[in-house]
C-alpha cells in the first residue's frame, strides 16, 4: 500500500509538472521535493532577488568559464599536503580551491565521452546513446535533437565558445559549432590520436596503422581494411558555417592544439568582456600527449600526469589574473574539474595515474571512477575556503548554469533532465545542496546507486545475489574504498534501493532512452582531404554490394562490440 501511495504521489507530481511545462527531473528529485520543497521555494525567492541585484550591479548576467581535464583522482589536485607525498604541485588550482569551493562529492560519469555528453545535455548519457567511448571511425556522435547548455545560454543572449577536447563523435551533427557554440576548435576523438602517427607506429605504441612503413604484405587483400584512413584530428568552425580541418593529424599538430585552444579561450573572453556581452566558454584541454618527452622533467615525480599538470595549472593562474585585470572576476563563475578517475586498469608505465583514496578508476562505477576533483571560484560571491560535502553530479552544472544565466526557461521540458539546480549550494555553501542520490551507469548498464552515505552495487554483487542476499551494500564513510560489503548491517536498505531503481526505470519507460546520432564520418568540412571524402565513398560502395541500406548498416547495434566505457568490468 505504501509503495502504491508513493508511486501515485509521484504520478500526480509529474502530471502537474507537465501541465505547467516545467523541467522534468528523475523520480528521486520528486521524493526530495515532497520533503524539502517549501524550504527550497523560500530559498529560491531570496536567490532570485540576489541574482537580480547582481545583474543590476553588473548590467548583465554572470559569465561562465568551465575547465574540464582528464583522468584525475579526487585528492590529487586541490590538496597541497597530499601533493607533497607524490612529488608534484598545482599551485594555481590549489589557490582556486582555497579561494572558493572545493567539492568533495562531485560525481562524473565513468569515462570521457559520457561525462562530456552529460554536462552538455544535463542528461545521463544512457538516455541519448552517448554512454560509450568512441574511436575512429565511429560513425556516430551526439545527436542534433539534444539541447546543449550552449544552445540554452545562446537563447538568453550569451556568446558561446568551445576550445579543446570534444570527444563527442565524428559525425557532422555532433560538431560543437553545430551544437550551439558560436565558435569552436575541438577534437572529435581523444588523446589516443597523439599516437596515430608513423613515429608511434615505429615504436610499436600502435600496430599496423601505417602499412607503408612495413615491407609489402603479399597477403593483404583489403585496403585500407582495418586502418581508419582519412580520419580527422581537429576541427574548427563557426555556428551555421561548414567546419574545417585544423592543422592535420601529426603529433606536431596535437602538440600545438592545447596552446591554440588556450589562446582562443583567452581571446574569446577578452573580446566579449570588451563588448560587455555575457559569455559561456568551455576550455577542455587534451592535457596528455602520449608522445610527449619532457626534457627536463617538470616535476620531482617525473611521471607523465605530474609533468602534464603545469601547463593546465599555469593557464588557470593566467585566467584568474586576466578576469581580475578585465574587471569581470566578480561577475564570472569559474568551474574547474576532472572528467573521471585515473586510468588504473593497465595504465601506460610511468604515467603516475594515482588511485588515491578511492578504489577503481576510469570506467568503474566505484568511487575511484566517478568521484573527481572539482572547484568553483567566484570572487565576492562564493565565500572562500569552503570544503563542501553535498553530493553534486556533473549534469547539475547544466541546470545551474541555465539558472544563473537567466536561461532556465529554455531548458527542454519534453524529456528527463537529470541535472538539478545547485545555485543555492554555490551561493550559500555547505549543506545547501539539493541532491542526495546518484545513478552510476557503465555503458548502458546500471552499475551502482548512491543514496547519501550508502551505496548499492548492481553489477558484481557476488554469487549469492540471486538468492536475494547480495554482497552489495557499502557505507562510504566506513568503507570509502568499497572493499567490505555490509550484508547484515545494511540489508534493511535492500527494499529501499530496489524501489529507487523501480522509480528510475518507470521514468525511463515514460521517457525512453534514444540512440546516438549516426552518419558518415567527417562530412561538412570545407577543406576535407580526398582521403577523408573517400570514407563515405567506400561505405556506399560496400553497401552497394550488400542486401541492406546505409541506414540499416549505420544504425545496426553490434552484438558483443567492445564497450570501451566499460573498462574494468
Amino acid at each position: 500500500m505504501f509503495v502504491r501511495q508513493i508511486l501515485a504521489g509521484l504520478s500526480m507530481l509529474l502530471f502537474s509538472t507537465l501541465l505547467q511545462a516545467q523541467v522534468v527531473h528523475d523520480a528521486e528529485y520528486y521524493v526530495l521535493k515532497m520533503q524539502n520543497g517549501e524550504r527550497w521555494a523560500q530559498e529560491d525567492s531570496k536567490i532570485g532577488k540576489r541574482l537580480k541585484a547582481m545583474r543590476d550591479k553588473h548590467g548583465q548576467p554572470p559569465n561562465i568559464v568551465f575547465l574540464l581535464w582528464d583522468d584525475t583522482a579526487f585528492g590529487a589536485v586541490g590538496f597541497p599536503a597530499l601533493q607533497k607525498n607524490f612529488g608534484y604541485s598545482t599551485p594555481n588550482l590549489n589557490k582556486m580551491a582555497a579561494e572558493g569551493i572545493n567539492f568533495t562529492r562531485m560525481y562524473s560519469e565513468p569515462s570521457c565521452t559520457p561525462t562530456r555528453a552529460a554536462v552538455l545535455t544535463g542528461r545521463h548519457p544512457v538516455r541519448h546513446g552517448m554512454g560509450e567511448v568512441g574511436m575512429p571511425h565511429e560513425f556516430s556522435g551526439l545527436r542534433a535533437e539534444e539541447v546543449t547548455i550552449a544552445e540554452v545560454l545562446s537563447r538568453a543572449g550569451y556568446a558561446t565558445g568551445f576550445f579543446g577536447k570534444g570527444h563527442l563523435g565524428d559525425i557532422e551533427e555532433s560538431y560543437l559549432h553545430n551544437q550551439g557554440f558560436d565558435e569552436a576548435l575541438f577534437t572529435p576523438m581523444n588523446q589516443i590520436t597523439s599516437l596515430y602517427n608513423p613515429q608511434a607506429n615505429v615504436a610499436n605504441a600502435v600496430l599496423g596503422l601505417f602499412p607503408d612503413i612495413y615491407p609489402p604484405d603479399p597477403y593483404r587483400l583489403d585496403n585500407p581494411g582495418l586502418v581508419p584512413a582519412g580520419w580527422v584530428m581537429n576541427i574548427e568552425g563557426e555556428k551555421g558555417q561548414p567546419g574545417r580541418e585544423w592543422c592535420g593529424t601529426s603529433n606536431e599538430c596535437f602538440s600545438k592544439f592545447d596552446p591554440e585552444a588556450e589562446r582562443r579561450t583567452m581571446a574569446f573572453i577578452q573580446k566579449n568582456a570588451e563588448a560587455k556581452k555575457p559569455f559561456f566558454v568551455a576550455y577542455w584541454p587534451n592535457f596528455l600527449n602520449f608522445m610527449a618527452a619532457y626534457m627536463p622533467k617538470r616535476s620531482v615525480a617525473g611521471l607523465m600526469v605530474a609533468d602534464a599538470f603545469p601547463a593546465v595549472d599555469n593557464f588557470v593562474g593566467q585566467l584568474m589574473e586576466e578576469l581580475k585585470s578585465l574587471g569581470i572576476a566578480e561577475n564570472t563563475l569559474f568551474i574547474a574539474m576532472a572528467d573521471n578517475g585515473p586510468m588504473v586498469h593497465s595504465p601506460p608505465a610511468g604515467w603516475g595515474m594515482l588511485p588515491m583514496l578511492y578504489r577503481g578508476g576510469k570506467g568503474d562505477f566505484t568511487e575511484g571512477g566517478v568521484r573527481v576533483p572539482a572547484f568553483a571560484w567566484w570572487p565576492g560571491v562564493i565565500e572562500p575556503g569552503q570544503a563542501v560535502g553535498d553530493i553534486v553530479h556533473i549534469t547539475d552544472l547544466y541546470t545551474t548554469f541555465a539558472k544563473l544565466g537567466g536561461a532556465a526557461e529554455y531548458i527542454p521540458t519534453d524529456r528527463v533532465v537529470d541535472g538539478l539546480d545547485q545555485t543555492a549550494l554555490l551561493l550559500h555553501g555547505d549543506t545547501h545542496g539539493r541532491r542526495d542520490y546518484v545513478f552510476i551507469y557503465t555503458g548502458d548498464k546500471l552499475g551502482a546507486t548512491v543514496k547519501g552515505r550508502y551505496k548499492r552495487h548492481w553489477i558484481g554483487a557476488g554469487e549469492v545475489a540471486s538468492s536475494g542476499m547480495p554482497e552489495a551494500y557499502y557505507d562510504l564513510y566506513m568503507d570509502p574504498r568499497e572493499e567490505s560489503p555490509q550484508l547484515v548491517p545494511l540489508i534493511h536498505t535492500q527494499g529501499q534501493f530496489n524501489h529507487m531503481v523501480a522509480r528510475h526505470q518507470l521514468f525511463k519507460k515514460k521517457y525512453p532512452d534514444v540512440p546516438s546520432g549516426t552518419g558518415i564520418p567527417y562530412t561538412g568540412l570545407a577543406n576535407a582531404r580526398p582521403e577523408t571524402k573517400a570514407i563515405g565513398q567506400r561505405v556506399r560502395a560496400v553497401v552497394d554490394e550488400m542486401p541492406f541500406s546505409i541506414e540499416e548498416y549505420l544504425e545496426f547495434e553490434i552484438p558483443g562490440a567492445d564497450k570501451v566505457g566499460d573498462w574494468g568490468h
